[in-house]
């Protein structure tokens, strides 16, 4: 593991040790961090590694070539349940029941589709097949979730994150279809709050997320919220 200024050769690192979902690796503090976003480069995508960067408010976000780069941005964007906004034509396609939504029913369906969709100046839309794969794998461990919505049994939508405790930490999105997007994830996180889940992280700004009721928080605020939930889980 590398500090922001000295990057390490494109790729998860074949040297670095694989860490399972009950190991851990400690990361640079993100309020220590000079850049506004990349706190760290290298390591890998193992259990362990993503795991530990999510409790530590950390999430990988890189292009095909780069390193793994470790991001936390500041200002972060968090959606809490007292500010979930749904709009009134968005209540009237749920409750038409325009989309079929399922749960964790075709994660590698839902990733592959987020990772074809190209959404310029966002963060989190570049999935590399190392990303695919780490998140096939954290789902399969069950902490990757995924929300998918159909259309004549076509999946025509979905979301997919990392649920840790009473947090969700939201990767991506896709659609096919006007408002399928919109319908798996409303649905996603309406179910999540009734279970208790405290906040979803939305990474960094989007004019989607905010249409939703995403708002922005300093990452002192963010970080200070992570581990006080945690710690209540």
């Amino acid at each position: 593991m590398r500090s922001s200024s000295s990057p390490p050769p494109g790729g998860p690192d074949p040297d670095f040790p694989y860490l399972d979902e009950n190991q851990r690796f400690s990361f640079p503090n993100p309020l220590e961090a000079k850049h506004y976003s990349i706190v760290a480069w290298g390591g890998n995508l193992s259990p362990g590694m993503l795991l530990s960067a999510y409790e530590q408010g950390l999430f990988p976000w890189y292009s095909e070539g780069e390193p793994v780069i470790w991001h936390s941005p500041d200002p972060r964007f968090v959606l809490f349940p007292e500010k979930l906004h749904i709009s009134t034509s968005m209540k009237k396609v749920l409750k038409r029941g325009e989309f079929s939504i399922t749960f964790d029913r075709d994660f590698p369906g839902v990733i592959g589709a987020c990772s074809e969709t190209e959404r310029p100046g966002q963060w989190g839309t570049w999935i590399t097949q190392d990303m695919i794969a780490a998140y096939i794998r954290l789902h399969r461990l069950g902490w990757a979730h995924s929300a998918e919505a159909y259309v004549d049994g076509e999946l025509s939508g979905g979301c997919y994150g990392v649920r840790m405790g009473n947090i969700f930490f939201g990767e991506s999105m896709f659609s096919r279809r006007s408002n399928a997007s919109k319908a798996a994830f409303l649905t996603l996180a309406q179910t999540l709050f009734a279970e208790g889940v405290h906040f979803i992280d939305s990474q960094a700004y989007t004019s989607h997320m905010e249409s939703l009721g995403a708002e922005k928080i300093s990452r002192k605020e963010f970080m200070t919220l992570l581990r006080g939930t945690l710690n209540r889980s």
